[in-house]
């Protein structure tokens, strides 16, 4: 197991992230660039090694119903991995080929809901339309329906 310090060090040379000094000793690092509500990275690594690094939007973690992932017994290799695609993940991303056809110019909002499936809510000629990859799923008058409708199913802006 790593020490408190040779975490310290590890998570230190991502430059883009702050450090942020909680309480008890605990320390939190934050991507401030992130394009999510979600800026901790790594979420109070306490002086006794423990400590969390967020993976909900990555594949192969187990995770906690916060998306973190316990790096207590993570090699170096294994942190310097987690906190990298951590940071990919919260990064502005390309949209994908499909998604960038149904989109166009119209204004577009993403939602997430807890298992990571995302739902675009586009504004298509004068309607609020829900997509799931490339097929709609539902169709809104108003902005106000179609928020009422992806909060009672559960998702939220991502």
């Amino acid at each position: 197991m790593l020490t408190f310090e040779e975490k310290l060090a590890i998570i230190e040379s991502f430059p883009e992230l702050e450090r942020v000094n909680v309480s008890l000793g605990r320390v939190n690092f934050q991507f401030n660039e992130s394009v999510y509500e979600k800026k901790n990275v790594v979420y109070h690594l306490h002086p006794n090694g423990n400590g969390f690094v967020y993976a909900g939007r990555l594949q192969g973690y187990q995770t906690d119903e916060k998306g973190m992932v316990n790096i207590r017994d993570y090699s170096a290799e294994e942190l310097k991995k987690v906190i990298g695609e951590s940071i990919q993940s919260l990064s502005a991303e390309e949209k994908p080929v499909e998604e960038a056809a149904i989109v166009g110019d119209n204004q577009e909002e993403r939602w997430v809901n807890k298992d990571n499936q995302v739902l675009l809510l586009i504004n298509e000629d004068d309607f609020w339309n829900i997509y799931f990859g490339l097929n709609l799923e539902e169709s809104f008058a108003t902005y106000e329906e179609a928020e009422v409708f992806l909060v009672e199913e559960g998702f939220r802006r991502g």
